[in-house]
C-alpha cells in the first residue's frame, strides 16, 4: 500500500499546488503582463509541468525485462535524447501501446500504471520528454511536448509495422498529447485505439475551473492544450476513464471529451477513483472496456483467444495500406 499512499499524498499536494499556485501567479501576473510577456510565459510553463528529475520514492527499480534506451530527437549529432521504456509482452501477437504520462512525474512514477497496461494486453512503450526524469533538455512546453510523442511515435511505428496493432496511451494532460499524435501523425500512419484516463477538455477550462471568474484567462493562459477541438478527428475508437472521485479532474471533462468524440466511443467511470489510481481501482472494468472497444485480451488470456486485432483495427490497417 506504499505506492498507493504516496499516489495518494502526491495527488492532493498537486491539487492544492494547482489551486493555489495557477491563482497566485494569476493575480500576480495580470498586473504586468503587458510589460514582462517572457517572464510570465516562463512562469507559466514551470507551473503547467513541474518536471522532477529524481526517481519517485516509491520506485523500486525496473523490472528485469524492461528495456530502457535513449531516442534521438533528431539526427544532430549534438541531439538531445528522451529517456525511453520498453516492456514488451509476454505475447508475441500483442498490440504495442504509447504511453504518454502527465505533469511533474517521470516514468518512475508511472511505474504501476504502465504494469497494469501491460497486463490489460499491450507491449507498452512510454518516454520522459525532455526537462524529465533521465532525458535531455529543460524546461518542457505544450509545442515540446508534441515533438518528443512524436519521436516516440515514429519508433512506434518502425518497430510495429501493422497499423492495427498500434495503440496511443494518455494521463492527465498526456490525455491532450495522445490525442494530438492520434490526429496527426496517427491518422497519416494508422492506427488501431486511443485510451484518455483522467483527461481534460483544455487547459484554460481547467484554469477557470479554479480561478476567479473575473480573471481573463483565455487571455493569459499560453499552454493550451486543447483536446476538445481535436478528438472529433481521432480516426481510431477511443476509450475514455475517468475516477468519480478525482478532485483534482473532476469527471465532467472526460463526459464532456466523450460526447464530442467519434464513434466508436467507450467511457468508464470508476467509482471512487482518484487521479492517479483508477487503473488499478477498475482494473475489472478497464479490462473489459479494453476486450469489448478493442479487441485486445488481457495477459494471461491471449492463448486462448487468438491474435490482439479487432475488426476495426484490420479495417484500419487496410486502408492505410
Amino acid at each position: 500500500h506504499t505506492e498507493w499512499l504516496a499516489e495518494l499524498a502526491g495527488g492532493v499536494e498537486v491539487a492544492m499546488m494547482l489551486a493555489s499556485e495557477r491563482l497566485r501567479v494569476v493575480l500576480v501576473t495580470t498586473h504586468v503582463a503587458l510589460r514582462d510577456v517572457p517572464s510570465l510565459v516562463t512562469q507559466e510553463r514551470e507551473l503547467t509541468f513541474r518536471p522532477v528529475r529524481e526517481a519517485s520514492g516509491w520506485f523500486g527499480g525496473l523490472p528485469a525485462d524492461v528495456r530502457e534506451f535513449y531516442l534521438p530527437v533528431s539526427d544532430a549529432p549534438d541531439a538531445e535524447r528522451l529517456h525511453t521504456w520498453h516492456w514488451p509482452s509476454e505475447n508475441p501477437n500483442a498490440p504495442t501501446l504509447l504511453y504518454l504520462h502527465g505533469v511533474r512525474w517521470n516514468l518512475t512514477g508511472h511505474l504501476r500504471r504502465i504494469e497494469n497496461l501491460r497486463g490489460f494486453g499491450f507491449s507498452v512503450v512510454a518516454i520522459d520528454y525532455r526537462g524529465f526524469g533521465k532525458s535531455d533538455g529543460e524546461m518542457p512546453s505544450e509545442e515540446g511536448v508534441y515533438d518528443d510523442a512524436h519521436v516516440a511515435w515514429r519508433w512506434l511505428v518502425a518497430h510495429e509495422r501493422d497499423p492495427a496493432k498500434r495503440y496511443v496511451y494518455g494521463h492527465s494532460l498526456g490525455t491532450a498529447v495522445a490525442t494530438h499524435i492520434a490526429t496527426d501523425e496517427g491518422a497519416r500512419d494508422g492506427m488501431a485505439g486511443l485510451i484518455l484516463e483522467g483527461g481534460f477538455t483544455s487547459l484554460p477550462e481547467m484554469a477557470k475551473a479554479l480561478a476567479p471568474s473575473w480573471l481573463p484567462i483565455d487571455w493569459l493562459v499560453t499552454q493550451r492544450f486543447d483536446t476538445i477541438d481535436k478528438i472529433a478527428k481521432v480516426p481510431a475508437p477511443v476509450l475514455l476513464v475517468h475516477g468519480t472521485g478525482d478532485r483534482l479532474v473532476p469527471h465532467r471533462f472526460s463526459e464532456a471529451l466523450y460526447a464530442a468524440a467519434p464513434e466508436p466511443k467507450k467511457l468508464v467511470l470508476v467509482e471512487g477513483g482518484g487521479h492517479y489510481n483508477t487503473s488499478w481501482v477498475g482494473a475489472a472494468q478497464y479490462r473489459e472496456a479494453i476486450a469489448e472497444l478493442f479487441g485486445v485480451p488481457a495477459r494471461g488470456r491471449a492463448a486462448a483467444v487468438g491474435p490482439a486485432v479487432r475488426p476495426f483495427a484490420a479495417l484500419a490497417a487496410a486502408a492505410a495500406r
